[in-house]
């Protein structure tokens, strides 16, 4: 008998929803805070190139946002706001708020339980 394969639920956080808060949180320093993608990277303690993949959209799918109703993108503006006035340690809060919003969602239901 196959066994099913599966992802832990900080697997599933650590590869599908921290790269798609990471992207989303870059694409809105760009896009509405008029940060370079170097400028963004480091404000949230990234590489210019893994920016760079985020933006091109080679990485960060972000299917796990369709059914938010808006929630999320509002969310994420006010943690990017958030972000522009603070430190490291406001990267961190703001990344762990986005990432229990998703979570809260229903992000981790593919999980086997």
């Amino acid at each position: 008998m196959a066994t099913k394969a599966f992802k832990a639920p900080c697997e599933v956080i650590v590869w599908d929803i921290l790269p798609v808060i990471r992207k989303e949180l870059a694409k809105t320093l760009i896009e509405k805070h008029g940060f370079t993608q170097r400028k963004a990277a480091a404000q949230l303690g990234l590489t210019e190139a893994t920016v760079s993949r985020y933006i091109s959209g080679k990485r960060g799918q972000t299917d796990l946002l369709k059914n938010l109703n808006g929630k999320f993108t509002k969310t994420l503006n006010a943690a990017a706001e958030n972000i522009v006035k603070g430190d490291t340690q406001t990267v961190i809060l703001e990344t762990c708020r986005l990432c229990h919003l998703l979570q809260d969602a229903g992000a981790l239901g593919h999980v086997a339980e």
